[in-house]
């Protein structure tokens, strides 16, 4: 399982990329290979305001539909339009074209307060 040590994460299998004061969002490589075949992604609307932990997002596959949820409360500053086109995106590359959205976070403590790799190693193999 592919677990970045840059990046940081949240118990709903979510992962986070700081890039200067925005923060790119995806699904972790664990979350894509439990959903199976990613065949829809519905993005959240650029300007949307997103609250930690609340639903912003949702992710189709062959097994389920589920829900993506905010790492951390924001702007949602832009979305990966391709998805629309290339869902698959989420499966071959989620840290690196299968991004989903970035976010203007209001709070940057709340980054910090995410798992890091290790932490989220842990989640996944307790």
């Amino acid at each position: 399982m592919d677990i970045p040590p840059e990046l940081r994460y949240s118990s709903d299998h979510e992962w986070v990329r700081v890039e200067g004061g925005r923060v790119r969002v995806g699904i972790t490589d664990y979350a894509q290979d439990a959903l199976g075949d990613v065949v829809f992604v519905d993005v959240p609307e650029v300007g949307a305001v997103v609250e930690q932990g609340g639903t912003c997002s949702e992710v189709e596959s062959t097994k389920s539909v589920s829900e993506i949820y905010a790492p951390v409360s924001g702007r949602i500053a832009e979305v990966n339009a391709d998805l629309a086109d290339n869902p698959q995106r989420l499966n071959e590359d989620p840290y690196g074209e299968g991004w989903i959205f970035i976010v203007e976070p209001s709070d940057v403590a709340q980054v910090e307060a995410l798992l890091d790799a290790e932490g989220y190693r842990a989640l996944i193999e307790g």
